[in-house]
């Protein structure tokens, strides 16, 4: 068994996060299929066969609902070469950094508002993205 990383590079990058679509499932299910066509691509490139797991980053605030994102991935596997493949997701919560003090914070209930000094002028610096983080394959 062989386990690497391909970055944490965001699925923006890869141009795969939807600007529109007609709903949630729709959503996921465009994510689930670009993740694949991603780990497919890095299977050949690294001659890997069997597909056992992928860890993946999601950020708070992608609008990525997890349950459904796992059961399009395993929709999309089934019947295929990769079917079997675990999916594990571990959320990114949203982070925010005052510039006004100097501090970086949890954003909680996405308000936008420093716990420190109150000041609303926030960066936000986490949870965000969507990455893959590990391919387990063998």
């Amino acid at each position: 068994m062989e386990c690497w990383s391909i970055g944490v590079a965001p699925f923006s990058q890869y141009s795969i996060i939807p600007e529109t679509g007609s709903g949630v499932f729709m959503h996921e299910m465009s994510i689930a299929q670009s993740l694949l066509d991603i780990i497919k691509e890095e299977m050949e490139k690294h001659d890997a066969k069997i597909l056992r797991a992928v860890r993946l980053n999601v950020g708070q605030m992608t609008a990525v609902v997890p349950q459904a994102l796992s059961f399009c991935f395993e929709v999309i596997t089934n019947g295929t070469e990769l079917e079997g493949a675990r999916l594990f997701m571990d959320i990114v919560p949203l982070k925010g950094y005052c510039p006004e003090c100097d501090v970086e914070f949890t954003i909680e209930d996405y308000t936008f508002m420093c716990p420190s000094c109150g000041g609303s002028k926030i960066e936000t610096i986490g949870g965000q993205d969507l990455s893959i983080v590990e391919i387990e394959v063998d």
